[in-house]
């Protein structure tokens, strides 16, 4: 397998991991149905006192929904469409009809924003330009100067290769927790991974599940053992996230917000795919560095896909011509993951929802990060 193949099959799946989650509802060692558990330290999480940024932030529940059926032009995003979307968004999301108003309730001028995008699928389905573009416009018309904007993943490499670069964002920092020098090493003069000064190793997400990697995996895990580190992005860098995800599936589920963040803020996470999928999404955004950061998410649904994800496969990638808008990660994963769902009924995949397929989402509820019952959620809609 080619380094580059390689290196994005670790980012996805995890070495000798399914691509995604898969269920068998007559198969009971599956994925969904495993009964034993492993420890963690989510308590550790939790014996934090929460603050007033803390998920689901400023309104729980709501989730806003704007599509434009014009959004993608010969497959490609439009920058000037999803500025719109995003300004209805804003806008419908808020209340306010100015907005900057609506983009100061989230963030100021002080502030060190971490525009966590998802580029680990590579050119075809990566967080498009467009959107998050826009953000960028919006923020910096609403007061933020571009040197206080970091766009973040976990991998910088992956970041390049979708021209997340200096180039296409000047005075704009970008960066990730794997990194390599110059000339694609991953060690320095001492032997020492380049990573591991971008990590904090004082918060981390323990799991009693032993990782253990060949000299070839390590540097994309980073560490060995049964801790996960969080990057020093979320720990020391940045002030508030924005989170940037893409609309897209994992076999019967989907990796929108809480996916996006848990799985791209630590490290070790391969070992975390087979047993704790699901809590791992739910649990690592619990820990104060993202369930007190993360102010806004905002879900690129422009381009996504319903089958073949979280990798892209050109078959399967459509043009959903939406943004979901809300600071309720579990809100907008639940009105995403309905969204996917409907498609892949659509398109024959499957038959119907199955609910062991969105447990992260009511786990992510148990812990109150935010709103996952249907029932509770307000969802506002407009079409452009």
């Amino acid at each position: 397998m080619k380094r580059r193949d390689f290196f994005r099959y670790l980012s996805i799946g995890g070495a000798g991991l399914a691509l995604g989650p898969v269920v068998n509802a007559a198969d009971k060692s599956s994925l969904f149905y495993t009964d034993d558990k492993p420890a963690t330290n989510i308590a550790d999480a939790l014996a934090v006192p929460r603050t007033k940024h803390s998920m689901p932030g400023l309104y729980p529940g709501r989730v806003v929904k704007v599509i434009d059926e014009n959004s993608v032009v010969d497959t490609l995003p439009s920058p000037e469409r999803a500025y719109s979307m995003l300004k209805e968004s804003m806008l419908k999301l808020t209340g306010e009809k100015n907005l900057k108003k609506a983009w100061r309730k989230f963030v100021s001028p002080k502030d060190i924003i971490g525009l966590k995008v998802n580029p680990v699928a590579g050119k075809l389905l990566t967080t498009s330009h467009a959107v998050t573009g826009a953000v960028i416009r919006q923020l910096e018309e609403s007061g933020v100067p571009r040197k206080n904007i970091v766009i973040w993943d976990r991998r910088e490499m992956q970041l390049h290769e979708t021209g997340y670069n200096s180039e296409n964002y000047p005075g704009i920092e970008i960066t990730g927790t794997e990194c390599m020098d110059s000339k694609g090493g991953f060690y320095d003069n001492q032997g020492k991974l380049y990573s591991e000064s971008r990590i904090d190793e004082k918060h981390f997400f323990y799991a009693d599940v032993e990782g253990k990697y060949d000299s070839y995996t390590i540097p994309y895990m980073v560490n060995e053992g049964k801790n996960s580190y969080f990057t020093k992005i979320v720990t020391e860098r940045v002030t508030k996230i924005i989170n940037l995800p893409i609309l897209k599936n994992a076999g019967p589920t989907t990796t929108l917000c809480l996916k996006n963040l848990a799985f791209g803020s630590v490290t070790n996470t391969s070992r975390l795919h087979s047993k704790l999928w699901h809590e791992t999404c739910a649990y690592v955004c619990a820990f104060p560095p993202l369930r007190d950061k993360v102010v806004l998410n905002i879900v690129d649904g422009l381009i996504g896909c319903f089958d073949g994800g979280p990798s892209a496969k050109p078959q399967f990638i459509c043009n959903y011509n939406m943004l979901l808008v809300g600071s309720d990660p579990v809100a907008v994963d639940r009105i995403g993951h309905d969204v996917i769902i409907a498609k892949r009924v659509e398109e024959g995949i499957q038959k119907v929802d199955r609910p062991e397929a969105s447990r992260f989402i009511d786990l992510a509820e148990e812990l109150q990060l935010g709103v996952g019952s249907r029932d509770k959620i307000e969802l506002l809609e407009s079409r452009l």
